[in-house]
């Protein structure tokens, strides 16, 4: 198990974790060290620990808007292929009625032309 020191609002803390995910865990610490800092400079002096509760609500917020946005994103998408999939079939289904239509008229044009003793001439397809 890998381990690595990160410093949050002044503090070195050393963490373990996966190898490999070092780089990840350094990424998310200077995250929540910033967010600690931007507080800091809105807040000014309020305690270390307050500050580091109000940084870590405000980012739990922005996970939480996150999250539903995504799921948002991913019920906007579900609906979008859903009604592609709608609108092929409707393509597909005024396909096959443009066949029938036109198999209907071939078959009436041959029983008008076998009851008129081949004299009619054949419709021409669009």
């Amino acid at each position: 198990m890998a381990q690595v020191t990160v410093t949050i609002a002044g503090q070195a803390y050393r963490i373990a974790c996966a190898e490999g995910e070092e780089a990840h865990l350094e990424r998310l610490a200077a995250s929540y060290d910033a967010k600690i800092a931007e507080m800091r400079g809105s807040f000014g002096e309020i305690g270390d620990l307050r500050l580091q509760v109000m940084a870590a609500i405000a980012q739990a917020d922005e996970l939480d808007a996150t999250r539903k946005r995504l799921a948002s994103l991913e019920a906007e998408l579900a609906r979008l292929k859903s009604s592609s999939g709608d609108e092929r079939a409707r393509m597909i289904e005024a396909r096959l009625a443009e066949g029938v239509h036109r198999a209907a008229e071939r078959i009436e044009w041959l029983a008008r032309s076998l009851n008129a003793g081949g004299q009619e001439q054949e419709p021409r397809s669009a």
